[in-house]
């Protein structure tokens, strides 16, 4: 009998999809939906340090251009607005919990570790299973280089797992330089899960208005080999759990993520594109391969096409591909 389930950040899931932070994932009602479609666990949609801050800063704006506002009147609207928030987030998680029984993971995005301590301690008492801190720092911020991202990141990570006991993973960035070291230090900071990679924003030209515009917000199945890549270099070298996310879109990018070393999968754009069937259809594939190589479970063959078990390892790091083109006129 073919068994998909796995263990990732301690929790045990049935299979090995896990729905990413999305608009997919706001609303318990939406995540009973994730559930009944088969998913393995649900990451519930991030909360954005950066909209608390904008919406204090639009409402304290408000105020001041109508009246001069004192100080302690500014830090009572910090907290009313920070702790409205803040309270619907943590009735999602108890919601969440009490409705499924899948695990529920809470999700911050972060940039910096301001007072994300004593909010974690909340999501902890609301049930949350685990905490995903979504990371994202951009290398074109000239004032953060290496030495300051690592140091913001350990920063981050050492007051929330100072402060709670459930699971934490942080979800990085492939913009990083020396990728491999600084997932070495996350690793060694304490963390129990790196999810690879966020998906960022990009930018696009609006040609006939001539504005910048948003654009190519969901990934393509072109976007797996970079995250497959990193998947492979990373396997083996930590003791974190490692979840692949990005340009997972059917089940055959699942079985290369798994093979490549993943605990896990992340996946929201093939959603939104196919609706939530594909997780069955993503499963489906999943057991009909093992079951076409006579593999039992997801163990006996995870990471078996790793970096340091492939028998290749000079194939992970090729970045020139010349002769991969020869062909091509």
């Amino acid at each position: 009998m073919i068994d998909l389930s796995t263990v990732y950040l301690g929790l045990q899931l049935k299979n090995p999809i896990v729905v990413g932070s999305s608009g997919l994932t706001d609303s318990v009602e939406k995540i009973k939906n994730i559930e009944a479609a088969g998913a393995g666990a649900v990451v519930l949609k991030s909360l954005f340090e950066e909209e608390i801050i904008i919406e204090m800063e639009e409402n304290i704006h408000n105020m001041t251009n109508r009246h001069f506002l004192f100080p302690e009147t500014m830090d009572y609207m910090e907290t009313v607005i920070k702790e409205s928030i803040l309270s619907n987030y943590l009735e999602l998680i108890t919601d969440a919990k009490k409705s499924v029984g899948i695990p529920v993971i809470a999700s911050i995005n972060c940039v910096s570790s301001q007072k994300w301590t004593s909010f974690a301690k909340e999501i902890e008492k609301a049930g949350a299973d685990a905490l995903e801190l979504n990371l994202f720092f951009l290398p074109s911020d000239i004032q953060r280089g290496e030495k300051e991202i690592m140091e913001a990141t350990y920063e981050i990570i050492s007051k929330v797992k100072g402060s709670i006991r459930i699971p934490v993973s942080l979800k990085i960035s492939s913009f990083q330089s020396n990728l491999i070291r600084y997932v070495e230090h996350i690793d060694q900071s304490g963390a129990e899960g790196i999810v690879l990679f966020n998906r960022s924003w990009f930018p696009d030209i609006d040609v006939n208005h001539l504005v910048v515009s948003s654009g190519f917000v969901l990934s393509s199945p072109s976007d797996l080999g970079n995250t497959l890549r990193w998947v492979s270099l990373i396997s083996g070298r930590v003791n974190c759990d490692v979840a692949a996310s990005s340009g997972i879109h059917d089940g055959s990018g699942l079985i290369k993520q798994l093979l490549s070393g993943a605990d896990v999968c992340q996946i929201v754009s093939t959603l939104y594109i196919n609706d939530l069937s594909q997780i069955s259809k993503m499963t489906d594939e999943l057991s009909a391969w093992m079951t076409a190589h006579e593999f039992k479970s997801i163990g006996e063959f995870r990471g078996l096409l790793s970096q340091m078990n492939s028998g290749n390892p000079a194939a992970w790091e090729r970045v020139q591909f010349m002769k991969h083109f020869r062909n091509f006129v």
